[in-house]
């Protein structure tokens, strides 16, 4: 049997965790951990410096994303992220909101700022908040540091609104469903929603990311997961009504190319 050792790329949280692939005769099993023999600290480093490198790109590539449409969506009508946007701009019961994992130049925060919300945002990297800051100066005091994977230090029901687009795969899903969902649903408050976007399948994925010319790998995850842990902690699945034909449970597929799943769901009053 051949072991392979590589390391997965993770932007919502750290430390890295390592992914140890055994391959037998026909057959290929993926352990991993936040601690496996032989991983080295400076192994760590390196990929956070990756991203530390690569911010700027990201902002700008996210930007480019806005505008750009969805390959293969359903509904046919989720052509893009702006579609997206200003569905749930129609659902949010309020202007107070919450972008957990807003990344490299925080472009929804921004966005939705200019349209007359209040927003917060967090990340894991304050790499990834100086470049929001650097971009978007007026909303340099609404961003802070967050690890998703642990408590938020916001009040219970702060938030009408709360999205994390494309953040839970790059956390394990022990802490998903243990605490991150729930720590997200803990801070909407009543009759507020939780936009969730994330890549879809079973297992890790990994891809050739056109954008920087490397290999990059994702937790994934099935929406019937997923939901059953929002459902658990008080939300309901919002599902489609008006002309729109948006709502329930959606997908598309990205550029790289890669299946995402994306739902809203409305806390009880």
């Amino acid at each position: 049997m051949k072991a392979e050792f590589k390391w997965q790329l993770e932007l919502g949280r750290f430390p890295l965790f390592p992914t140890l692939s055994l391959k037998g005769e026909g057959e290929t099993f993926v352990l991993t951990g936040t601690s496996i023999a032989g991983g080295s600290r400076r192994m760590e480093q390196d990929q956070l410096e990756h991203y530390r490198r690569f911010g700027h790109r990201y902002a700008e590539v996210v930007h480019d994303f806005l505008g750009s449409g969805y390959r293969d969506p359903s509904p046919p009508q989720l052509t893009g992220d702006e579609v997206l946007l200003e569905r749930f701009q129609s659902l949010a019961p309020g202007k107070k909101g919450l972008d957990a994992g807003c990344g490299p130049g925080a472009r929804d925060v921004y966005l939705l700022h200019t349209r007359g919300y209040d927003m917060r945002g967090v990340d894991a990297l304050q790499g990834n908040l100086d470049v929001a800051a650097e971009l978007h100066p007026e909303i340099a005091d609404r961003l802070e540091v967050a690890d998703l994977s642990q408590p938020l230090r916001f009040p219970d029901a702060s938030f009408d609104f709360v999205a994390c687009n494309a953040v839970i795969q790059h956390i394990s899903p022990e802490l998903v469903k243990g605490v991150t969902l729930p720590e997200l649903i803990r801070v909407l408050g009543p009759g507020g929603v939780l936009q969730l976007m994330f890549k879809s399948g079973s297992g890790i994925g990994t891809v050739l990311d056109p954008d920087y010319d490397v290999q990059r790998s994702f937790q994934l995850y099935t929406e019937h997961e997923i939901l059953a842990v929002v459902e658990q902690h008080g939300c309901s699945l919002i599902g489609a009504d008006g002309e729109d034909g948006l709502g329930g449970v959606m997908f598309f597929t990205d550029y790289k190319p890669m299946r995402h799943c994306v739902f809203h769901a409305r806390k009880a009053q």
